[in-house]
């Protein structure tokens, strides 16, 4: 671009779809506006380009920026296909969240590594990873995933970016966290208690500290004092000193000049990034279900992690965005409290727990399994607008005789439930409608085609697609990177 400052200007035309047999390829126009220059420049269609010649088709179609969803209440395994898509991308980007989002992944020689602020592009030394401004930023869990990547190989060295929009989360979020889900007692939300909501809800009293705070060390004292006093005058078991503050903010004195190389400003650095055809994918944390506006409230998280967080977690415009991709497990699971219609308490669902190794990421809690939920995935479709579905964890089912999906919700006296319904004791009194099918009783972990899949199998899947008008590209049958079905 010449060194020409640039801002992105989006055409107001309305976005090209071109359909190319069963495949759609959105193509996105941008234009440029230099200020060197006398007119608007319209730069030329994205197109989509595989960066290596073995480059599976699926993934060469997907459009140039690129999201991956969960589709349920978390614990998808988006974080795999991230990092399987992440060598194909050259950015990676978180948009919401925080530490309460755990991704495990592992490498070529079948390393485990948990993470959960930094993205999982990480271990795919070409990708540059972004931590956007929708994100809340836990200093000490940071340094300690980065120091943990780096003693086991992986170069985080200029690789991380970090936006200087994105709000602190201070050990006193968590502790405020534990507190509130202490007076709830019996009705509490089943937090991961990591400070996440205490930290949006600073944001959202706009007496919160952000990245950019950290360079103003000057006026960082009082901003902390006014948040640590609100914390303790809401808070009786909350004790409060003047030692504390001290202390912590020498903490961050440190912490400040170890960021410094990661902080900077995420929105330019997207937009310039779109404008240069760098292909974006966008990770996201939980799940739809689990979303502020979207999800079983107030049974969720406190951010937004649907496609809309995408464009207010990262600052990028909604007609950049091209293909989402929508993470669901082959069952159904969730952690903490909240409704659950297909929810199994029988031996299936241990079942399902032991052999799906469905312990949190996060907090290693047991997760509640249940029946794949046909009702909250369409309802998550429809909100996500998604291209593609990953249908995880399908080999957990191999043991099964029959297989259920519960395909419809109705009242109680039988009259059908048309709608995903807002109503918690609706949906708690409701009655699910299930259909059954036949389970394959065999091992598919080793299996790479899905035309090798046992007929069982494959019915599975295309009975899914069916009732959720998605087509699934993506079939996982088991942790690893290569045991992913491209369909």
């Amino acid at each position: 671009m010449n060194n020409i400052s640039c801002c992105l200007r989006l055409d107001t035309n309305p976005v090209n779809v071109i359909y190319n047999g069963t495949n759609t390829q959105r193509i996105i126009t941008l234009r440029h506006q230099c200020r060197k220059a006398t007119a608007p420049i319209t730069c030329s269609p994205v197109t989509v380009e595989q960066h290596t010649t073995d480059t599976p088709s699926r993934i060469g179609e997907l459009s140039q920026v690129s999201g991956v969803l969960g589709c349920q209440w978390g614990d998808e395994g988006k974080g795999k296909l991230v990092d399987i898509l992440a060598k194909h991308f050259d950015i990676v980007a978180l948009c919401q969240g925080g530490a309460n989002a755990g991704h495990t992944i592992y490498n070529s020689e079948g390393k485990k590594f948990a993470l959960h602020l930094v993205p999982s592009g990480i271990l795919n030394n070409e990708t540059t990873c972004v931590v956007g401004n929708g994100v809340v930023v836990h200093l000490p869990g940071f340094f300690k995933e980065i120091d943990g990547l780096e003693s086991n190989g992986v170069s985080c060295d200029g690789r991380i970016l970090v936006s200087d929009r994105a709000h602190l989360l201070f050990d006193f979020h968590q502790e405020v966290d534990g507190l509130r889900e202490a007076e709830l007692a019996k009705s509490l939300i089943g937090t991961t208690k990591r400070g996440i909501g205490p930290c949006y809800s600073s944001k959202v009293n706009r007496n919160g500290i952000r990245v950019s705070d950290l360079r103003h060390m000057d006026t960082f004292p009082q901003k902390l004092d006014l948040l640590l006093s609100d914390a303790a005058s809401r808070f009786k078991d909350f004790k409060y000193t003047p030692e504390m503050l001290r202390e912590e903010v020498e903490r961050y004195k440190r912490f400040a000049v170890r960021l410094e190389p990661f902080i900077c400003d995420t929105i330019c650095f997207m937009n310039e990034s779109i404008l240069q055809n760098k292909k974006i994918l966008v990770e996201g944390g939980q799940a739809t279900m689990l979303d502020i506006d979207f999800g079983t409230y107030p049974f969720v998280t406190s951010s937004s992690p649907s496609a809309g967080g995408i464009c207010t977690g990262l600052g990028i415009a909604p007609r950049a965005l091209g293909d989402i991709i929508g993470v669901v497990k082959a069952y159904t699971t969730r952690v903490g409290s909240g409704p659950f219609p297909t929810e199994l308490l029988d031996k299936t669902g241990d079942l399902l727990r032991f052999s799906g190794q469905e312990f949190g990421t996060t907090t290693g809690r047991p997760r509640r399994c249940g029946w794949l939920d046909i009702v909250a995935l369409k309802y998550v479709c429809q909100i996500n607008g998604f291209s593609s579905l990953n249908l995880t964890k399908l080999d957990v089912l191999s043991d099964l005789d029959e297989i259920q999906l519960g395909v419809a919700y109705k009242h109680s006296n039988g009259t059908p439930i048309n709608s995903f319904p807002a109503d918690l004791h609706l949906l708690e009194q409701s009655k699910v409608e299930y259909e059954t099918m036949p389970g394959w009783k065999s091992d598919i972990s080793s299996v790479r085609n899905y035309s090798d899949l046992p007929k069982g199998a494959r019915e599975y899947v295309e009975r899914i697609e069916e009732l959720v008008g998605v087509p699934i590209h993506y079939i996982g049958v088991g942790p690893g990177r290569d045991a992913l079905i491209y369909k």
